[in-house]
Parts: structure tokens; C-alpha cells; sequence
């Protein structure tokens, strides 16, 4: 099945449009929002709303092209919508790292400063370059203008240390009220063994709700989180890099109304590695 691509232009970029969409018509479906017409001057903000507004709504689905006579005019305006990360584009380097370091969804293209040939070019990058995630995730979600209400992470901390700081700290910039679940002492002898938590569920509560960034703390028995969900009624959920995010939707019962993101874990911390060198003094 062909990816949908929804492209727009202003009067001046109608031509290019025109180009962009025959050359590319094999390998993507097309939604046009116009302009369709060269002679008669349009606002370029009308256009630039439209795809917009449409990306918006389903940032995960759809990319969008926009078109102008320097391209400035689209960007700008296509930025002041929610989930929009809109790059002005002149040339190969930009338009591939906007990609791989920002992860844009919407490239804004020139018919004054490129030929058709060029901005040929820099598209096929930029449809082509995928997002490196890792270090570059954190510095994304930091741009965003919208926040979940309500952000949930879950797990054992056990002996909190850096990498759980570090998740946290990220968990909370995503939302207005941060909410970690974490297993009982039973359900972590479960899943961590019989020498598992080193701290009481009453403790590890106690230590989590100290932290400013923390708003609430439930304490759960199950094995997955249905439960929670249905009490604390997230709208994102976080997680460290242990699993893809379809594994955690599928083992940890996440209905579809509740966003996951999977979030690079800090190297060289962990409860297990923490236990090991306590022991070996």
C-alpha cells in the first residue's frame, strides 16, 4: 500500500507541485490541497493551514510538502500548528539531517531559489532519511507544544539510581502530571526473583513521591498494567528501551487511546549492576 503525502503550494509553486506529484505518483498517493491554479494570487497561509491542521490530527500517519516562492512563508505558518515540525529546505544536507537529528513531518520547498531538478533532489532525501531516535528523542520532545494531561511510567525502582532520574525527568517534560506505577513486593518477586526488592513497595513509594517531579504513586500486584491504566486513565505512556512499542502494547494489554514512547535508556546504570558492586565491597 502506497504512503499518503498531502502537498500544497501557493501560486507560485503550483508548477512545481505539478512536477513533484507526477514524479513521485508510483511510489506515493498523493492528497492535493491545492493551489491548482497559477494566475490568480492566493495566500500562501490558507494552503500551509491546510496540510497543517491534516498532519496535526495524525502526525504518525501522514507527511506533508508545501510550496511557496522561498518556502520562508509555509514554514513559519505550518509551525504554529500542534505536532508540526516543518523544515525550509534549500539543499541536501538540511533536508536529510532535518530528517535524522529533528524528525520532521513537513518539508517546505523554494521555486525561486532551486530548480524543478534540485528540489527533485532534496525531496527524494528527505523522503528517504529516517529519524536516528536516540540521544536526539529527548531534544525533540523538548520542541513540542503540546503535553499529555496526564503521563505514566511504571516499574519496580527499586534502588533509584541515575537511569531512573533520567526517564523520569524525560517522562515529565511530555505531560502535566506525571504518575509512576510500580510493582508490589510480591508481583517484583515475581518477575525480579526471591532476593527481589531490596527496599519495601512503602519505601520505594515513599522515596519516588520526594522527587518534585513525581505527582502520584500506585502500587499494583498485577503482572501487566490493565489495571493501572483503567484507574489512572493515562494518555501517554513511558518506557525504557527494554521492549518495541508494539511488544508493550500487546503484553502490557495498552489500549490504542493511550500513546506509548519508548525512551533510549542512560548506559551503564541499573538496579542489577548497582546490587552487584554493593556486593563486591
Amino acid at each position: 500500500m502506497k504512503k499518503q503525502l498531502l502537498i500544497a503550494s501557493d501560486h507560485n509553486g503550483k508548477k512545481l507541485k505539478d512536477i513533484i506529484i507526477n514524479k513521485f505518483k508510483n511510489q506515493f498517493y498523493f492528497i492535493d490541497f491545492g493551489n491548482y491554479e497559477d494566475k490568480e494570487k492566493v495566500d500562501y497561509t490558507d494552503f500551509a493551514k491546510q496540510v497543517a491542521i491534516n498532519i496535526s490530527k495524525n502526525p504518525d500517519l501522514y507527511k506533508g510538502i508545501l510550496i511557496c516562492g522561498t518556502g520562508a512563508g509555509m514554514s513559519i505558518a505550518s509551525n504554529k500548528y500542534k505536532n508540526i515540525r516543518s523544515i525550509l529546505a534549500h539543499n541536501n544536507l538540511t533536508a536529510e539531517m532535518s530528517r535524522r537529528h529533528n524528525n520532521t513531518n513537513v518539508i517546505c520547498l523554494s521555486s525561486w531559489v532551486n530548480t524543478n531538478l534540485q528540489n527533485i533532489n532534496i525531496l527524494k532525501i528527505w523522503l528517504s532519511s529516517k529519524f536516528d531516535a536516540g540521544r536526539h528523542v529527548k531534544r525533540v520532545d523538548k520542541i513540542e507544544k503540546n503535553k499529555s494531561k496526564i503521563v505514566l511510567v511504571n516499574g519496580v525502582f527499586d534502588i533509584l539510581h541515575t537511569g531512573h532520574i533520567d526517564l523520569l525527568e524525560h517522562a515529565k517534560r511530555l505531560g502535566k502530571k506525571l504518575v509512576v506505577a510500580i510493582n508490589s513486593d510480591k508481583s517484583t518477586k515475581i518477575i525480579k526473583g526471591k532476593k527481589r526488592p531490596i527496599n519495601s513497595e512503602n519505601l520505594r513509594k515513599r522515596t519516588l513521591l520526594s522527587l518534585s517531579i513525581v505527582d502520584e504513586v500506585v502500587v499494583f500486584n498485577e503482572t501487566n498494567l490493565s489495571k493501572v491504566i483503567r484507574l489512572v486513565k493515562p494518555d501517554l505512556l513511558v518506557r525504557g528501551a527494554d521492549y518495541p512499542e508494539k511488544i508493550v502494547r500487546i503484553r502490557d494489554k495498552v489500549p490504542n487511546s493511550v500513546k506509548i514512547k519508548i525512551i533510549k535508556k542512560t548506559k551503564g546504570y541499573s538496579t542489577s549492576l548497582t546490587i552487584k558492586k554493593m556486593l563486591k565491597k
